[in-house]
């Protein structure tokens, strides 16, 4: 059986999202400047989740409202998410989640 390295597009999203794994995570976030926390990965399994609920990385409003209904409304607010993921959550969060970028995240 042959490894596969992970490729990346030009703005850093892995390009074969099965490949995916907590050590690329930390990888993709250190690149960041994050260092991943435990209220970091529960953000980002709670991306993965909607992902594999909806086929879509989410947009920032979509997040908010998911992590709200998951996690609870303390951490359901823009201001937890951009704490942790700076200056753009839903972007952020997807791109270390190992997931394609929301639609309409610039």
């Amino acid at each position: 059986m042959q490894n596969q390295f992970p490729t990346f597009d030009t703005e850093g999203f892995l390009q074969e999202l099965e490949l995916w794994t907590p050590v690329i995570a930390e990888s993709i976030a250190y690149r960041e400047n994050i260092f991943l926390t435990e209220q970091h990965w529960e953000i980002i399994y709670l991306v993965r989740n909607f992902y594999q609920q909806f086929e879509i990385s989410p947009a920032m409003r979509p997040l908010v409202k998911y992590a709200g209904n998951n996690l609870g409304l303390d951490k359901g607010k823009s201001i937890y998410l951009m704490q942790l993921f700076p200056p753009s959550p839903a972007k952020l969060a997807a791109k270390i989640a190992g997931l394609p970028k929301p639609a309409n995240c610039l």
